[in-house]
């Protein structure tokens, strides 16, 4: 059985807040990161999140602030 667009789509937000958070623990320690792979999946998430209705887009309003949040937290880390 596949799950309704919405729960997908929230499946995939929590895995890139955790791909974001060992991002952001590797640049913390030092690492270089490829970067690469990241943004065709934020690409990918992002256009996922303009076909939903807007509805169920704005349930995930949250979920997507989290994740924003988390991408500033590597940004941050990537300057130091």
């Amino acid at each position: 059985m596949t799950q309704p667009p919405q729960q997908a789509i929230l499946a995939r937000i929590e895995q890139m807040d955790t791909t974001l958070a060992v991002a952001t623990a590797l640049a913390d320690s030092g690492r270089s990161l490829d970067l690469d792979g990241l943004e065709v999946d934020m690409t990918r998430l992002c256009g996922a999140l303009l076909m939903l209705p807007a509805g169920d887009g704005q349930a995930l309003r949250p979920a997507v602030a989290g994740l924003l949040a988390r991408l500033e937290g590597l940004s941050a880390a990537l300057l130091r």
